[in-house]
């Protein structure tokens, strides 16, 4: 769960510090960041495709067949890398006719490139990171998360402002930070998991084994929809930062305070939706249906629990919370208010997010991914645009839009989760 959060306190961090700075700062990170995670996001999501198999081989104590998906998952994910940093690239030249002000252009491209740079590491440090979730290894991926996050924080402080005689980076400093932070946490995770018995035994099995094809179409067939899913998501998010451009460049700054608010609380939602992933396809992997059922559920439960908590905060400090980013009050106004809907927009987030994690133990994924492209693309994203511009309820009205999408995919994929739990569970009890 830390270490799936560390990638995100990264972006929170590099918000802190390049808000205070100046509105047009913020929201030149806020655009370059939200297009940015577009393709990051996807390759993440993608990734995971492997750990049900993984997990599941290794629920049945098939260590061999554990470290086969491992290599095609490793190969897999490079190529797919590759590829996505590639599209990346190209969508640089279309930033100029997505409808923002010239103002925030110059630093949404000066920290894009360099943060661009700092996915390459990024990619590596989450093929093995998925893995060793998936044989139950999380401890190592979270405290080196831990440890290159404070010097990630450290770094900000010394670059963004030109601290101890370095120059003053600003937009840039944040973006180097992240790029140093993130090669250091790969190096480190690399060195240490590479001393362990299971990675070394994959080195040997690369040496023998052959590359089998079947095996890549298998990983394919999970891992696109499960990408192609988060891809949808966060599409819709990076739109709604957009239309919120289209109001002006304080609404724009305001939407990335609550996006980076409902993101850094939805990582315990995400935690738990790993180990639900985990647990799941473990169980199922042994048989143990009424276990990997149990599981899921809980996960589901907590999840909302503490994404309320967050939610009840996150309306009683409405007004406080935009200061930690800005020292703008229109800024703060347009937070203040959106802080509000995302109150209940995280309990939505947080069921969806747990159902799903919990298909993808089963390996059902493409019955949730036609699911995430009805959620945001025929409900959420059209509701936000019509209550932000149509009924002119300002910028809250992507946040009210997005709900209603979030609204309708939690409740979808918990109600397919509860029907194949039971169906299967059945099935095993008239054996």
């Amino acid at each position: 769960m830390i270490a799936q959060a560390g990638q995100m306190v990264v972006q929170f961090a590099d918000n802190i510090m390049v808000g205070h700075l100046g509105t047009e700062e913020l929201a030149g990170v806020s655009f370059a960041g939200n297009i940015m995670l577009i393709g990051f996001v996807f390759f993440i999501c993608f990734s995971h495709g492997a750990t049900p198999f993984i997990g599941q081989s290794f629920g049945k104590g098939n260590t061999r067949e554990v470290l086969k998906w491992f290599k095609h998952s490793h190969y897999l994910n490079m190529a797919v890398g590759g590829l996505t940093i590639l599209l990346m690239v190209l969508v640089v030249p279309f930033m100029d006719h997505m409808g923002q002000d010239p103002s925030i252009l110059v630093y949404a491209r000066e920290y894009y490139w360099i943060s661009l740079a700092s996915i390459i590491p990024a990619i590596f440090f989450f093929t093995i990171k998925n893995f060793s979730e998936g044989i139950g290894i999380t401890k190592y991926a979270m405290y080196i998360t831990l440890l290159t996050n404070l010097v990630n924080i450290f770094l900000n402080w010394l670059l963004i402002y030109g601290k101890w005689g370095l120059p003053q980076m600003g937009v840039a400093g944040a973006a180097t930070a992240t790029l140093i932070s993130r090669i250091l946490c790969l190096a480190i995770f690399s060195y240490i998991i590479g001393k362990l018995p299971v990675y070394t035994a994959f080195t040997k099995i690369k040496e023998r084994g052959k590359l089998e094809w079947s095996a890549f179409r298998q990983l394919i067939s999970t891992s696109l929809p499960i990408g192609l899913q988060g891809l949808f998501e966060v599409t819709s998010f990076s739109i709604c930062a957009i239309m919120a451009g289209w109001i002006s460049k304080e609404a724009i700054a305001g939407y990335q305070i609550t996006n980076i608010m409902c993101t850094l609380s939805f990582l315990i939602a995400e935690g738990l939706g790993v180990a639900a992933t985990i647990n799941v396809s473990h169980s199922f992997g042994q048989g143990n249906i009424a276990a990997a059922r149990k599981s899921g559920f809980a996960a589901t439960h907590l999840a909302i629990i503490f994404m309320g908590i967050a939610g009840i905060l996150y309306t009683l400090f409405r007004k406080q919370i935009p200061y930690i980013f800005t020292d703008d009050p229109a800024v703060a106004g347009f937070a203040s208010g959106m802080l509000i809907i995302a109150a209940l927009f995280q309990i939505f987030d947080a069921t969806q997010m747990a159902g799903f994690a919990a298909l993808r133990g089963l390996k059902d994924v493409k019955i949730p991914f036609l699911y995430s492209f009805a959620a945001y693309y025929i409900i959420g994203l059209p509701s936000a645009y019509a209550i932000t511009f149509m009924l002119d309820a300002g910028a809250n009205g992507i946040w009210i839009g997005l709900a209603l999408g979030l609204l309708t995919v939690a409740i979808l994929s918990q109600i397919r989760f509860g029907k194949l739990t039971s169906t299967k569970l059945c099935s095993t009890k008239e054996r």
